[in-house]
């Protein structure tokens, strides 16, 4: 394992990212880069000392994975109309944006997915990291 002081938390939003912008771990350094849309990837327009494998790129949650972390959440949920509802949002066009706007109608279920999704994407980070071969070196 390569031990590398890294944001967490900037990886996690990365990684819970559904903007167009792509993002990318620096290995030397520890940073995660954001590049917008039709911008060359970072060490692009290196012209000495290119290093191939500097930067990892980083790619955020698939919707299939986004929509199945919320299923799980479900599961642990004891509210029946919340769960019909949140449930119903998920079958939706677009199940993220319905299943946020549908959430706040239930303030004590949506700080309770808060907490869930925060340690769920954080695994997923740590999970990530380890498939790559990196340790948080803070950990």
């Amino acid at each position: 394992m390569r031990p590398l002081t890294l944001d967490l938390d900037r990886l996690i939003q990365a990684m819970d990212s559904r903007e167009p912008t792509a993002h990318f771990l620096d290995l030397d350094s520890g940073a995660v880069l954001a590049v917008a849309p039709g911008e060359p990837p970072p060490g692009a327009e290196e012209k000495y000392q290119v290093q191939d494998d500097r930067y990892l790129p980083i790619e955020p949650l698939g919707l299939a994975e986004a929509v199945a972390m919320r299923e799980a959440f479900l599961l642990t949920q004891h509210n029946p109309h919340a769960h019909t509802v949140l449930a119903g949002a998920l079958n939706d066009r677009r199940p993220l944006r319905s299943f946020d706007f549908e959430l706040r109608a239930f303030p004590e279920v949506k700080a309770a997915w808060e907490r869930y999704q925060a340690v769920q994407l954080r695994e997923y980070a740590l999970t990530w990291l380890h498939e790559h071969g990196i340790e948080d070196a803070r950990r």
